[in-house]
């Protein structure tokens, strides 16, 4: 059960406080950016506002000042001297902005993944429609267990983060119907060989490793898929990404309030 340190709501027209809602259901969209040490660094800000921007803009949620705004909230809902390692949560409606704060929760190694047939309503956005992912990820211990989405016999993403499959020094990613984040488009740039293809329940015993990629796991590769008898062969490359990844922490700027 996920801990909240902060769960506000303002008036989008205005930035009046009102009563908090989540938002999840909603017709928006949201973004979850991690935040963490003294002074605080956010990983991968500027591509989290910008993406955030465009995707609402898609949706309809447009006013001038809207990344004026977000950052205004944000400012003022963040404390200078705190000492963080969680997850901010930005939500938006048409009427509303949410923003949460609470304890990111680390991975472990002994990490499983449960099947589920379903796919997200406009996967290629981070919306809203989150329900049913929800009711599922609240039953778990989220330090070892995600859920793993598939369609048509395909595996898509998880109820967090993306999935990238290995096999030997290749790496592969679903070819459609999931929302790329910006964990994900930062190992793009860095691992520039990862080839878009269906990747298919039945040909997960060619995979080496299983990694899942966000703001939430960071890196976390998957020990086994119980339902389907696979296990992970080796550390190999999560050991090179996860490298990679405290290269992206170490040279994260501080954030500016």
């Amino acid at each position: 059960m996920a801990i909240y340190s902060l769960k506000k709501s303002y008036l989008l027209k205005d930035l009046q406080e009102v009563d908090f809602k989540d938002l999840w259901g909603d017709h928006g969209i949201f973004t979850t950016m991690w935040i963490f040490g003294k002074p605080a660094k956010i990983l991968f800000f500027e591509n989290h506002i910008r993406n955030l921007i465009k995707s609402l803009q898609t949706y309809g949620i447009k006013k001038k000042s809207l990344k004026k705004d977000i950052l205004k909230i944000i400012n003022k809902n963040l404390i200078k001297k705190s000492n963080y390692n969680h997850l901010l949560r930005i939500a938006l409606n048409k009427k509303i902005i949410s923003i949460s704060l609470r304890k990111r929760i680390l991975p472990k190694l002994d990490f499983n993944l449960q099947l589920l047939n379903f796919k997200r309503q406009k996967p290629q956005y981070k919306n809203l429609k989150y329900k049913k992912i929800l009711s599922y990820l609240s039953k778990m211990d989220n330090s070892k267990s995600d859920i793993g989405l598939t369609f048509k016999n395909k595996i898509l993403e998880t109820g967090t983060s993306n999935l990238l499959f290995i096999k030997g020094k290749k790496f592969y990613s679903p070819k459609k119907d999931y929302y790329e984040g910006n964990t994900f488009k930062f190992f793009k740039t860095k691992f520039k060989k990862i080839v878009k293809k269906d990747i298919f329940i039945d040909e997960l015993k060619n995979y080496d490793e299983i990694l899942l990629i966000g703001s939430g796991k960071g890196v976390a590769s998957v020990k086994k898929i119980k339902k389907i008898g696979w296990k992970r062969k080796n550390l190999t490359q999560y050991k090179g990404f996860s490298k990679c990844y405290r290269s992206a922490i170490k040279k994260c700027p501080i954030y500016k309030f």
